[in-house]
């Protein structure tokens, strides 16, 4: 139970009055007249008034105690994350030279009447290369053998940049897994490909030319995936019908080998069409494209991009020589800092002083170079000097000599949920730069959170105060885990085996369960979208590293999902479009069995627990627009494929495990 907090004083506005009001007989006999028209009653009123105003500031007494005592602690509020999203750099025309976009480019919103653009800067410097291809690869089976090896035969590429080739793009009765290959010198990693092809309109049968049956991949050269997949812009060839552009963005490539040369491959592949893709119309190749020519050009690449802006060697003012001095920026909030954004300390006629950042003074001397700077208000300060019991002056922190100079050598601010913005969003380039035509995120962003709140600052200190910055017990994981990557982790379990339940399991071995933070967790969820990435799970292995005790064992994983598929009969209300209720179900089916939104209580699918047909039912109880539920089929599916047996009551989920959805569907009857 919860301590009650009295108020100082508990006295309001008419209890004041009333209180004022029993005196009047006592003090001035001869006052009869207590309506609120009498002016003395009006004055009673008016300080009444002025007196709830000082109670309501003394009773925040107990609230600026919390806030000092927070201080003591260390506790100041957690700085703003900036959102990220990949932005692309489109060039007016391929260039036969490199062009590099520096590192620190600015890219914004559409700035209006109301409203302020949204800058974002790139983290990197980006390297857009002409392609240079070394090889054409055609990889096909023999016709009628479905089970032979494959064969891969070399093309002359010469003879197809000019215009005289002319063959067979894949087996003469195309199949599934036949590919063509391109072969690049160069790493064309996050590039912009452009792939010009001349097809024999004889050729590519069979197929819809809205709806091709292949896939862009490139080489990863990673063991146990060694193709991506890649983003199509555009493609104007009709499913390799008649002749156009394919516009790829390429992901992170490396050198692969599979007996034609260490290149960097770029493949178009035959994949398998799923029942679905064939009910919507997808058909297969019945007899094969036929390719003339190629040419290959670079229109542009990809970067990461930041929501925050660069000040560089911002001058905060003198020194005056005295301890404990304050000084503050012109830009805040600030975000985190990088390698090189310190203070400098210039005195004329001696070399800069490069001062280091401390989150506080209690480890500083007289000669520590220390300051420490507050991300929400920019407030930069020295070492104090402090008088001790003996009478002495101690200082925590070296004092800047008179006169000097104080730079901050550079900081990025900006941050805030304000950053999330949707695809296409980013389309203006703050700098121009030669051969840049323009600029867009292809891709919402995301990760961005507000400078934290003073209230949310106080909720977390009962588990500070717990943990005390050191990982023993399971909650003890569980909120060092959210603090370090509040923007990159949605929800985390830490399960620690007993040694009664260990079996196998080393002593001490913590498995610390991790999904990651999701845009819209509330619909369908990919398999991919589910994915730890490896820089965040480094990230949080070293911050745990930090804190746990010496003889823990520490293995940060995804939990075991559970793909779970639902089949829904029912019958909608008379007058009510169907395409209604069957969107209403799936969101309800797609936000219950969530390992982010889903369960009874809407904060994700509980570990370990088995979902039974009857949580279907109470899923979709009380929906409106619906007759009755005639029946529900549910069964376990691979991720993001097809179902695995027959329809089931109830599913186990071991303890490591959460329920995540399939593909669900409605049937109305």
């Amino acid at each position: 139970m919860a301590l009650p907090r009295p108020k100082l004083d508990d006295r309001q506005f008419q209890d004041i009055v009333d209180e004022a009001k029993k005196r009047i007989p006592h003090y001035s006999k001869e006052w009869t007249d207590h309506n609120v028209s009498d002016p003395g009653i009006t004055l009673i009123e008016l300080f009444a008034w002025m007196t709830d105003i000082l109670l309501y500031r003394l009773n925040q007494v107990p609230d600026l105690h919390k806030v000092a005592f927070m201080e003591m602690l260390g506790i100041s509020l957690q700085q703003p994350v900036p959102a990220r999203a990949p932005v692309t750099f489109w060039l007016s025309r391929p260039q036969q030279m490199p062009i590099v976009i520096p590192a620190g480019t600015e890219v914004a919103s559409t700035q209006t009447e109301t409203q302020q653009s949204i800058v974002f800067t790139t983290e990197a410097d980006l390297r857009i290369d002409p392609p240079t291809l070394n090889s054409v690869v055609s990889r096909v089976r023999t016709r009628g053998a479905a089970q032979a090896e494959a064969t891969y035969r070399d093309q002359n590429i010469r003879r197809l940049e000019a215009g005289f080739g002319g063959f067979e793009v894949f087996s003469t009765l195309p199949q599934v897994d036949d590919a063509l290959i391109f072969g690049f010198d160069n790493d064309l990693s996050h590039h912009v490909l452009g792939f010009d092809f001349d097809f024999d309109p004889a050729g590519g049968a069979g197929v819809d030319p809205t709806l091709p049956p292949y896939v862009w991949e490139a080489s990863t050269g990673a063991d146990s995936a060694r193709w991506a997949s890649c983003d199509v812009e555009s493609d104007t060839t009709r499913s390799m019908n008649t002749g156009g552009r394919v516009t790829v963005h390429l992901p992170a490539m490396d050198k692969t080998d599979f007996g034609k040369g260490n290149h960097y491959w770029i493949r178009v592949r035959i994949r398998e069409i799923s029942p679905r893709e064939q009910r919507e119309g997808m058909q297969p190749y019945e007899k094969t494209p036929v390719l003339r020519k190629v040419k290959v050009a670079t229109w542009g690449g990809t970067t990461w991009a930041a929501h925050a802006q660069m000040i560089h060697n911002e001058f905060l003012g003198q020194s005056d020589g005295t301890p404990g001095q304050h000084l503050r920026l012109q830009r805040t909030p600030v975000l985190a800092r990088q390698p090189g954004e310190q203070l400098i300390v210039q005195v004329e006629g001696h070399p800069v002083e490069l001062w280091t950042e401390v989150p506080d003074f209690s480890e500083s001397d007289g000669t520590s170079k220390h300051y420490t700077l507050d991300s929400v208000t920019g407030d930069i300060r020295l070492g104090p000097a402090v008088r001790q019991p003996d009478g002495t002056i101690r200082l925590y922190g070296a004092i800047p000599p008179r006169h000097a100079n104080l730079i901050l050598a550079g900081y990025r601010y900006g941050g805030g949920q304000e950053g999330n913005v949707q695809a296409g969003v980013l389309n203006t380039l703050k700098t121009a730069i030669p051969y840049v035509a323009r600029v867009a995120n292809r891709h919402a962003a995301w990760g961005g959170l507000d400078a934290e709140s003073l209230d949310s600052a106080m909720m977390r200190v009962p588990a500070l105060l717990r943990s005390r910055e050191r990982a023993v017990t399971e909650s003890d994981y569980e909120f060092l885990a959210m603090q370090a990557l509040p923007a990159a982790i949605g929800r985390v379990k830490c399960l620690q085996p007993r040694p009664a339940e260990a079996g196998r399991v080393a002593p001490g071995q913590v498995y610390v369960l991790v999904i990651p933070r999701i845009p819209d967790p509330e619909g369908y969820l990919r398999p991919e979208q589910l994915e730890l990435n490896p820089d965040d799970v480094s990230k949080l292995t070293a911050f745990l590293d930090e804190r746990r005790l010496l003889t823990t064992r520490l293995d940060i994983r995804p939990p075991a999902y559970h793909w779970v598929a639902c089949q829904v009969q029912l019958r909608a209300a008379p007058g009510v479009a169907p395409a209604t209720v069957e969107a209403e179900t799936l969101r309800r089916l797609y936000r219950y069995l969530n390992p982010l939104t889903g369960g009874s209580d809407g904060k994700g699918w509980p570990f370990g627990r088995p979902v039974f047909v009857s949580d279907v039912y109470q899923c979709l109880q009380g929906m409106p627009n619906v007759q009755f539920i005639r029946g529900v089929r549910m069964v376990s599916v691979r991720p993001g494929g097809s179902a695995q047996g027959d329809p089931v009551e109830s599913i186990d989920v071991i303890a490591h495990g959460v329920v995540a959805s399939g593909l669900h569907s409605v049937e109305l009857v």
